[in-house]
């Protein structure tokens, strides 16, 4: 079916195409992603994964202490950082004192300079995987990045402007009401059928995904 559709459903809910579009999420500009630092992704993955199954505003109001406490989040420097300084961040109080997800920094890190290496920069590394296969790009951090499954990384894609789509709950539910899914939605089927519904959809309309995602959440909840 067409996606216009979906896209009046959402403005009705929303208010009307004026309001819709105002809440839609910002997609990074030609070489902005390529622009930004490694230590900024590594801030934002380390962000989205403390964000995991915590309440996020707790996060984002100490994160000025995340920054000081992880020194700028230098992923060289992080990538082969002495085990004794996890344990002394493991009790400071600046930061959420989770150390499992605190060893994920030197994992995440090493992730990020690989990724890097062979373009320069973990931006360009990003801005060269096209939106078509985001599923491509979720099994690469599944693989090499720790806590990134569920949709933390779907979530640091989004934040750093890469365009690309969410599977949250409502996304879910308005491609179960399409008929477009049928699966799990924490399991790679449901996100291959995710991505073959964006694909149809970002075909049919020229949008970004990032926006045909939130589009799609807003015709069905808040």
């Amino acid at each position: 079916m067409s996606f216009s559709r979906i896209y009046n459903q959402a403005a009705a809910r929303k208010g009307g195409e004026v309001a819709l579009r105002a809440m839609l999420p910002r997609v990074a500009e030609p070489g902005e992603l390529e622009a930004m630092g490694d230590d900024r992704y590594l801030s934002e993955v380390t962000r989205c994964v403390f964000k995991a199954g915590f309440v996020w505003r707790v996060i984002e109001n100490k994160w000025p202490g995340f920054e000081d406490a992880f020194k700028g989040f230098v992923p060289l420097y992080w990538q082969q950082v002495p085990p004794e300084v996890l344990e002394e961040l493991a009790q400071d109080e600046r930061i959420v004192r989770n150390m499992q997800k605190i060893r994920t920094v030197p994992d995440n890190a090493r992730m990020i300079v690989d990724g890097a290496r062979e373009h320069g920069g973990f931006g360009a590394f990003l801005s060269q995987w096209p939106s078509h296969d985001q599923v491509g790009l979720l099994m690469w951090f599944k693989r090499h990045g720790a806590r990134l499954g569920g949709n933390t990384a779907q979530y640091f894609l989004r934040r750093v402007g890469w365009d690309g789509f969410v599977l949250s709950s409502d996304v879910a539910a308005g491609l179960h009401r399409e008929e477009r899914l049928d699966a799990s939605p924490g399991s790679k089927k449901a996100l291959v059928q995710a991505q073959q519904a964006f694909n149809d959809w970002h075909k049919e309309t020229g949008l970004p995904y990032s926006h045909l995602s939130r589009i799609l959440s807003y015709s069905v909840g808040d």
